[in-house]
This record gives C-alpha cells, sequence and structure tokens, in this order.
C-alpha cells in the first residue's frame, strides 16, 4: 500500500533551498494535482450528459415526436376535464392525476401525468382535438430524466448529488491554480501562453495545448460551475432558502384586485395552518419544472369549504384570463391544496427562453381565488441573475447558438480531463502514484493563495471540510516520504 502511494522524488526533508518561485509553484501545481486527480472522473461525467442534456429538446422531438406532437387544427379542442377523463381511463384505477400541460401551441399534444401505486408517475399524452391517446412514457425512466439525474448525482441520491457538488467546487480550485500555474513568469509570448507550439513532442506538447486550451476554456468553465451551483443537493438549497428568506421571490401583490379586500384574514389562516404542519414548497410540487426564484417558497393553502372543487376548465379560463397561457398544472389532491399554474423556462414549450413570461400562479382549488401571484418582475436582482444563469446554462437563452456553445464548452472540459490524464500517466513513476513535489518550508508570499482557499472553503463548506482532509492527508502521510 505505501510503495503504491509513494510520491515523485522530493526534496531534502531538512532544507528546500530553491526560489520562492518555484516553491510557490510547486504548492500549486500539488493542489492543481489533488484537485484535478478528484475532479477528473466526475467532469467527465459532467461534461458528457451536459452536452445531451443541452439538446433536450431535438432530442425528444426524435424519440417521442408522436407523442409530443399533433397536426394543427382549426377544429375546437376538447375541454382539460374530458382530456383528463380520458387520460384516466387508460390506467389502473388507482392511479392518481398531478399535473397536466396548459399550451396555446396548436401542434403540441396534452400531457397529463399520474402517480402510480408503485411510486413512479407516468404521462399519458393525447390529441388535444381528438381526444386520441398517443402513448404513455415514464417519467422517471425516460432517457433525458435520466441524463439529467446523472448530471446531477450519479443516479445516488442526496450522496451522489453532495458528490457532484463537491466534483464542481474542486474544480474552482482546479481552475485557480490552473490560471496561476498558466501565468507567464518570464516575458510574454503568444506562443506557448494563448497559442501552442505545434513543434513540441511527447508530453511538452500535451502540456502545452492543456495549458493554453486551459486558459480559452476558463472562462466558460467558471461560468458553468457558478451558474450550476445554484441547483446543487447541499450549497444551492441552503443559497435558494437565504435568497428566499431574504425576500427575493416575494410578489408585489399577492392578490388579484378582487380579492383584495379578504386577503389579509386568508393568509392569517393559512400561516395558523402552516404553524400546525409542515408547509408544502414549490420544489415539492409534481411539476416537472420549477422557477428558481420560488423553488423554496411556501405554496399556500385553500380554504377549505364546504364548495365543489373548480374543473380543470375553469381553472384555465381564469389562469387565462389573468395572462397566463402556456404552463404546467399541478392538481390538488388534498383538500388544503391549490391549483398552481407555472412557466419556466426548460418546460419544453420552447428552446429560447423568454424569462419575461417566467410566472407561477396559486389559485384557490373551491373559489378560484388567486392566492399568490409571482412573476420574473418581482425576483430580486440575485435571483433574476441565476435564472438568466439557469437559462444559458442549460442552452435554453438565445436558441440553437446557446446550445452549441454549451456544448463546445462542455467538450473541450472533457478534453481537458483526458489531456490531464495522459500527462499524469506519461510523468507518473512505476508504482506511484506520481504527485508533485511537496514543499516542507512554503514561502511566506503562498499565504494569499492560502486566504483564497479558505475563502472558498468558507463560502462552501463541503468542499472546506474536504480541503482540511486533504491538507491533514498530504501532512501527516507524507510528511516523512521526502
Amino acid at each position: 500500500m505505501q510503495t503504491s502511494l509513494r510520491q515523485a522524488p522530493l526534496a531534502d526533508a531538512t532544507t528546500d533551498t530553491t526560489s520562492v518561485a518555484s516553491r510557490n509553484y510547486r504548492i500549486l501545481w500539488r493542489w492543481h494535482f489533488y484537485a484535478g486527480l478528484f475532479v477528473m472522473p466526475f467532469l467527465m461525467v459532467l461534461a458528457i450528459t451536459g452536452s445531451i442534456y443541452v439538446f433536450k429538446p431535438q432530442i425528444e422531438r426524435a424519440l417521442y415526436g408522436d407523442k409530443l406532437f399533433v397536426s394543427a387544427s382549426s377544429q375546437p379542442r376538447l375541454g382539460y376535464d374530458r382530456l383528463l377523463a380520458i387520460a384516466t381511463s387508460t390506467l389502473p384505477p388507482d392511479a392518481v392525476a398531478t399535473s397536466l400541460s396548459v399550451s396555446q401551441d396548436p401542434s403540441r399534444s396534452t400531457e397529463a401525468v399520474f402517480r402510480l401505486s408503485s411510486g413512479d408517475s407516468e404521462s399519458v399524452y393525447l390529441n388535444p382535438y381528438s381526444g386520441q391517446v398517443l402513448g404513455t412514457l415514464s417519467v422517471e425512466h425516460r432517457l433525458m430524466k435520466q441524463v439529467r439525474q446523472i448530471h446531477r448525482d450519479l443516479l445516488l441520491g442526496r450522496w451522489g448529488g453532495w458528490l457532484m457538488e463537491l466534483a464542481a467546487c474542486w474544480t474552482l480550485i482546479m481552475i485557480g491554480t490552473g490560471i496561476a500555474l498558466w501565468w507567464p513568469r518570464k516575458q510574454f509570448s503568444v506562443w506557448g501562453s494563448l497559442l501552442p507550439r505545434l513543434n513540441l513532442r511527447g508530453r511538452a506538447l500535451w502540456r502545452e495545448l492543456h495549458l493554453v486550451a486551459g486558459i480559452w476554456v476558463s472562462i466558460g468553465a467558471l461560468f458553468f460551475i457558478t451558474s450550476g451551483l445554484p441547483w446543487s443537493s447541499f450549497w444551492g438549497k441552503n443559497f435558494q432558502a437565504v435568497v428566499t428568506w431574504a425576500g427575493s421571490a416575494q410578489p408585489k401583490s399577492t392578490a388579484s384586485s378582487e380579492h383584495k379586500h379578504d386577503d389579509h384574514g386568508a393568509h392569517a389562516q393559512h400561516d395558523a395552518m402552516a404553524s400546525m404542519t409542515m408547509p408544502k414548497k414549490m420544489l415539492d410540487l409534481p411539476l416537472a419544472e420549477v422557477p428558481w426564484a420560488v423553488g423554496a417558497t411556501t405554496v399556500p393553502q385553500s380554504q377549505v369549504t364546504p364548495q365543489q372543487r373548480l374543473s380543470v376548465d375553469r381553472v384555465v379560463a381564469i389562469a387565462a384570463s389573468n395572462g397566463l397561457h402556456t404552463y404546467q398544472l399541478a392538481l390538488p389532491n388534498k383538500t388544503s391544496d391549490v391549483f398552481t399554474a407555472a412557466y419556466a423556462p426548460g418546460a419544453g414549450e420552447f428552446v429560447r427562453s423568454d424569462l419575461e413570461r417566467q410566472r407561477t400562479l396559486h389559485i384557490d382549488q373551491y373559489s378560484g381565488k388567486i392566492m399568490k401571484d409571482m412573476r420574473f418582475a418581482d425576483y430580486n436582482p440575485v435571483s433574476k441573475l441565476v435564472t438568466l444563469g439557469v437559462a444559458l446554462h442549460m442552452g435554453e437563452y438565445f436558441g440553437f447558438a446557446n446550445q452549441l456553445l454549451c456544448a463546445s464548452v462542455s467538450l473541450a472540459l472533457l478534453g481537458m480531463a483526458l489531456s490531464g490524464f495522459v500527462m499524469w500517466w506519461m510523468r507518473r513513476p512505476q508504482r506511484a502514484l506520481g504527485a508533485p513535489k511537496r514543499v516542507l518550508q512554503p514561502p511566506p508570499s503562498i499565504r494569499r493563495w492560502k486566504g483564497y482557499m479558505a475563502l472558498l472553503g468558507i463560502l462552501f463548506p463541503l468542499m472546506g471540510a474536504s480541503m482540511i482532509v486533504v491538507w491533514l492527508g498530504d501532512t501527516l502521510f507524507f510528511r516523512k516520504r521526502a
């Protein structure tokens, strides 16, 4: 075991007489090596799955076009209640309807989602003009859903999500130390700094390609990491909660004008009920896409009265009268639930996201009151910035060009991971890890970098804990292996 972990030959254990610049370089290289060693396999997964998922609209159209699209017709559409009844008749009696797609697009089918007794969900697709059932698809097991889950948590749940978050955070260290290693310490030259010298051979050529490509792709990589972290399992969830608590997603007006007179009493009742039970959050609703800015907001509750629940067609009419025409509609399954109509980028309606149309509407299932209306204009600057970042990250903001740009950056990151592996493989000693030399006498100037890393560790607690583990392991295990 000791032999397999032996480092590359190090400097003398008692003295380190190399220059300050050389020692700084070796310290940064060592952290870059450890970051790359951990990040590389996860970065490859992120790059491959991200490159695939960014083309979700085109892939799903090719795979499921016969279910997602219909021939546009001038004849009137069937009512949503009737369509839901038809979809219900195709599934077992214990299937529960959870959501319905509502669309203005004359070529889109209607999707009704049901929760089965097994706990899985099934989508039923119908022709909105004839009521013909076009087919069914599993929500959890369709290809792009699996690709997205691998991208987010490796299909391992919470622990997988934490691992992917750690990999993303350590990529920040890899980017920072990589830029420092690239930074010219002598006279600047375009060749070797911004353009590779292709006359080199062997490991020198691989190193040149890795350095030059790395500096070009670093901006895109930094954007990908920072725009993806708000969706991460640990940091992202807590960041979202803090932003929501700070009032980022609170609407300017929470009730329609005709119901403002009794809004205060309704909310007092909802708050009292929420204090007795765990309040439901937007992310708990059975919706495929939820706007990030409202994901941690509390879902209001319907006022339980002897009234009959409104029909879906009536709710759709209420949403339309309030200017919302294309969305996913979460259906109430308890007496205190509300209808929730939500439109978010990525809902499959458009490749290009119109962020200004992002909106969430909560409607009382009995009276039809607008309990809460949250629009993009109501978000604070942080939530608007995250929303824009998410749309760009997923290739949804400026159409096909955005998709190509995202895929190009992802594939470039894959190339960086592979070239780093090739460089390590070519330089590693036999039966040894091949870590860069450990500096036993760090120069005072390295304190600035320690401060940067400490700040990152505080900002991202999971990474901070892992950094302590790496530092302790490096210090204690290799102390006598000089």
